[in-house]
């Protein structure tokens, strides 16, 4: 048993995997030099979509032209096959947007379909390289979603395993895999969040740092977040941004449960310059005031606020011109 929080760091540390992650020093991962900008993703406007009684797929032309309307320049899509960038790739020329990162799911903890996901997300890498892509955000799937079932040991083992090899080859593309979590993960312990962190190589899995889902699946604690960022702060490449109010998705991204600020800090200290993607979603709780144009509009106004400072880390200039731009 582990009594306490001392004695939980320095089980973590007896993991040579951990050790790997204060090696990589703070600022040195290949994207922190990168300029890019604020991005949104395309759940948040799902969520939007399906509020007005529509669906964001069915004119994906029109809807990325209400997304252009926002002025956030960056789109972060899910792709779920290879083809699907077919469709996308000219609307994202047409409306003047860049697809930094993407979304593709994964299920990584059986041996059969970990093998077809490997060879998927390879395939789609190689396809989105030439529209700009720079990181690959997964989150490997849990056994039934929504269900109380949690992985073994065994699972676990096989899940970062492939979680690896598939880092390890969209490198080769110049594409870095940032895993990204749920709050399924952070239950008992946190066993599976921290085991994908340990059991595979900082050079080959990076971190999106999903910031509501460690709150609302630590138990609505912004602590455990930040502790979260202080023991795999090196790996961060990517950060979802979403906000709730007493427990519940906001409208807008803005003032509430989680200390943004604090956070914009936190990552400035450490020299982190990650890829900022808005996830502003919105559940049947949230209050209904504005449309996803306006609501957007309002995300990047404040999360270009926020993030301010970081016109004072190196090479992160695109937030500087942004934020002068909402002035």
């Amino acid at each position: 048993m582990i009594h306490n929080r001392r004695s939980f760091l320095g089980y973590l540390a007896s993991f040579p995997a951990f050790g790997l992650v204060h090696n990589l020093k703070i600022g040195e991962n290949p994207l922190s030099a990168e300029k890019l900008p604020f991005a949104t993703n395309e759940y948040s406007w799902i969520t939007f979509s399906k509020r007005q009684g529509r669906d964001w797929f069915t004119d994906l032309d029109a809807s990325l032209s209400e997304l252009a309307k926002s002025g956030i320049k960056g789109y972060e899509p899910a792709i779920k096959k290879p083809e699907d960038l077919q469709q996308l790739a000219p609307l994202l020329k047409k409306h003047k947007l860049e697809m930094p990162s993407i979304y593709v799911g994964n299920t990584l903890h059986q041996e059969k379909e970990a093998a077809q996901s490997l060879a998927q997300t390879v395939a789609i890498a190689k396809a989105a390289k030439p529209l700009g892509l720079k990181i690959i955000v997964t989150n490997p799937s849990p056994i039934r979603w929504g269900g109380p079932e949690n992985k073994s040991d065994a699972e676990l083992t096989t899940q970062a395993n492939y979680l690896n090899k598939i880092g390890a080859e969209v490198r080769k593309q110049g594409v870095t895999l940032a895993y990204h979590n749920h709050d399924i993960e952070m239950r008992n312990s946190a066993r599976e969040f921290h085991h994908m962190m340990l059991a595979t190589n900082p050079e080959n899995v990076s971190l999106c740092l999903e910031a509501h889902w460690l709150y609302r699946g630590s138990g609505n604690s912004q602590l455990a977040m930040f502790d979260i960022l202080r023991l795999y702060g090196s790996r961060v490449v990517e950060v979802h941004l979403r906000q709730s109010i007493n427990g519940t998705w906001s409208e807008t991204f803005k003032e509430g449960d989680i200390d943004y600020l604090k956070l914009a800090k936190e990552l400035a200290d450490l020299k982190i310059n990650p890829h900022f993607v808005l996830e502003q979603c919105i559940e049947s709780q949230t209050a209904n005031t504005l449309d996803a144009v306006a609501a957007h509009q309002a995300d990047l106004k404040y999360a270009s606020n926020v993030f301010a400072s970081f016109k004072n880390v190196k090479s992160s200039g695109v937030y500087k011109k942004q934020n002068e731009s909402m002035k």
